[in-house]
């Protein structure tokens, strides 16, 4: 399944039936259908057409230089007409009024279904003003630009935030049975294959991740190998509890903008170097991670 997400995210803009698709995981197209809905709890073309619209949102929202063309052409589809139409029944406003709210005015979106089944779009304002954020992570986050080296990971897929500490408990469970885990200095991360600002927090895909001395050669029941390469990143890192994380992102990426920066095509992570469980307040030392040019 893994294998199959992965093949979909990179190829939104080619045809994606079913038959195609169910082929690249050696699935019946009929056996397929059924486990599909099961795990992702969507069919599979309702999630195919809620990923080419939540890049094209992301897009939207941080990449000003692509036309609104190269954008829907970039996430499979061919005419604007069919685009608009699309994305102003997901998001509640045409693309072109989507792309003027700036991403300083929202940390979130949201939908709310009301009750004649329309779709009405909800833009979370900052809880503070960007000058506050920004001295808040001058206060709490200690930042620097940096080369990170490539990290091969052991990795189990979570479908929402909910889900992600059972998936650090399967991770785990594999480690220690492999005699990986515990091990001096480990440090355990999440990747996020999502964005929060255009997907919801149940269909947010976070891998559950520790680094490997050495890479994983295959798939190990719901394990299976991923890999961080190297490059540039925007580091900030903090002494922090888990409902400031949230905050910690917002005014990471606002810092980023602020210094010029533009982000890359790679995933952002976090990595944990201590347990907040084990903390007297419930914090833990994390750096956030942000890929950049």
């Amino acid at each position: 399944m893994v294998k199959i997400i992965q093949y979909i995210d990179n190829n939104l803009d080619t045809e994606l039936s079913l038959e195609i698709v169910s082929e690249i995981g050696a699935y019946s197209p009929f056996h397929f259908h059924r486990i599909f809905k099961l795990i992702m709890g969507e069919t599979l073309q309702n999630y195919i057409f809620r990923k080419r619209i939540e890049k094209s949102a992301f897009y939207l929202s941080l990449r000003k230089s692509l036309s609104i063309k190269d954008i829907y052409l970039n996430v499979g589809f061919s005419s604007h007409s069919d685009f608009n139409k699309a994305f102003k029944k997901y998001y509640g406003r045409s693309p072109s009024e989507f792309r003027k709210i700036t991403p300083e005015k929202f940390h979130t979106i949201s939908q709310m279904h009301r009750k004649n089944g329309q779709v009405d779009t909800v833009f979370d304002q900052y809880i503070c003003n960007i000058e506050n954020l920004l001295n808040w992570s001058t206060m709490n986050l200690k930042i620097k630009v940096t080369d990170l080296p490539e990290m091969n990971l052991a990795a189990v897929m979570s479908l929402g935030i909910a889900n992600v500490e059972s998936s650090f408990n399967i991770l785990i469970d594999w480690a220690k049975e492999k005699q990986l885990f515990p091990r001096e200095n480990l440090k355990m991360i999440s990747v996020y294959h999502d964005s929060f600002k255009v997907t919801s927090a149940d269909k947010v895909r976070i891998h559950a991740c520790m680094p490997l001395n050495k890479p994983l050669e295959k798939q190990d029941g719901q394990v299976f190998p991923e890999t961080l390469e190297a490059g540039k990143f925007i580091v900030g890192s903090g002494e922090l509890t888990l409902a400031e994380f949230e905050q910690s992102w917002v005014s990471l990426f606002l810092w980023m903008k602020e210094n010029g920066y533009t982000t890359r095509k790679a995933f952002p992570f976090e990595i944990y170097h201590s347990n907040f469980k084990e903390h007297p307040e419930g914090k833990m030392l994390v750096d956030f991670c942000i890929p950049i040019n």
